[in-house]
C-alpha cells in the first residue's frame, strides 16, 4: 500500500516524461510550422500564455530554469499570436500527442480520474502555470485529458521544485547542473545536456560535493511537498495510479 510521498516519487518520472512529452513533438512542430513561430517563441507564448498579456520578466519569474534574456527574447519574439490562441494551439498540441501515444492505452479513463481529483484538490500557492493550466478546459476524450492532465500535474511539481531550489539558495544553473534529469521528455539526460538544451551559455562550472548535496535535499524537499498533493488519494488509489502510470510507460 503506497503512502502520498511513495506515491509522489513513483509517479513523477512518469508525469515528467508524458506531461512535457508533447513540447518536443511532432504535433508542437506542426503548430509553429503553420504559424511561423520559432520553436521557443511557441513554447513560452504557449506554455506560458495562461498568465495572460505580460511584460517578459513575469515570464522569466516563473520559467525559473531558463536563461532570463532566452526567456525574454523567446516572448517577445511570440507577441505575434495573441495569448489566447497560443494557449489553445498548444492545448491542442498536448491532446494530439495523448491520442498519438495513449491512444491504445485502456488505463487512461482512470489516470485522468485520478489526477483530476488530485489537480482540482491541491493548492495553487507558489505553481502560478499550474493554477493557470487547471483552468484550461480538459479534452473529453480518455487519451487527450489524461495527456492533458499529465501536463498540470507536471507544472505543479515544477513550480514547486522552483520554490525548494530557491529557497534553497541555489543557482537555477547549479539545480540544472547537478539533476539526475531521469524523468524530462528528452529521456536520460546529464546536467550538461539539459543545460544546453535550455540555453544556458558555456562554459559550465564543474558542481562540488556541497551543491550536489544541497541539490539532493532540494529533491527530497520537492518530494515532501508533492506528498502532500497525493494525500487525497487513499492507498488502493495511489496504487493504481502508480500501476497505470508504469503501464502506461510501457504502452
Amino acid at each position: 500500500m503506497a503512502d502520498p510521498r511513495t506515491t509522489a516519487v513513483q509517479v513523477k518520472g512518469p508525469i515528467g516524461q508524458y506531461g512535457g512529452g508533447f513540447m518536443i513533438s511532432r504535433e508542437a512542430k506542426a503548430a509553429c510550422e503553420e504559424y511561423a513561430m520559432g520553436p521557443r517563441e511557441f513554447y513560452f507564448r504557449g506554455r506560458c500564455g495562461v498568465l495572460g498579456e505580460c511584460e517578459a520578466d513575469v515570464v522569466a519569474a516563473v520559467a525559473v530554469f531558463f536563461p532570463v534574456e532566452h526567456v525574454r527574447e523567446s516572448w517577445e519574439g511570440g507577441r505575434k499570436m495573441p495569448v489566447e490562441q497560443a494557449v489553445e494551439l498548444y492545448a491542442g498540441a498536448c491532446q494530439e500527442w495523448g491520442r498519438r501515444k495513449l491512444g491504445g492505452y485502456d488505463g487512461c479513463a482512470r489516470i485522468a480520474e485520478l489526477l483530476e481529483k488530485v489537480a482540482e484538490a491541491a493548492s495553487p500557492i507558489g505553481a502560478p502555470l499550474f493554477a493557470g493550466w487547471r483552468t484550461v478546459p480538459l479534452a473529453g476524450d480518455p487519451p487527450a485529458r489524461a495527456a492533458q492532465l499529465l501536463h498540470v500535474l507536471r507544472e505543479l511539481r515544477g513550480g514547486l521544485h522552483a520554490n525548494t531550489v530557491l529557497a534553497a539558495g541555489m543557482d537555477p544553473l547549479d539545480a540544472t547542473l547537478t539533476a539526475a534529469h531521469d524523468g524530462t521528455p528528452l529521456g536520460d539526460r546529464s546536467g550538461q545536456m539539459v543545460a544546453q538544451f535550455l540555453q544556458w551559455p558555456e562554459p559550465y562550472p564543474t558542481p562540488g560535493p556541497e551543491l550536489i548535496a544541497r541539490r539532493a535535499a532540494v529533491e527530497n524537499a520537492t518530494d515532501d511537498l508533492m506528498a502532500q498533493v497525493f494525500s487525497v488519494l487513499n492507498s488502493d488509489e495511489s496504487d493504481e495510479l502508480i500501476g497505470l502510470l508504469r503501464l502506461g510507460h510501457a504502452h
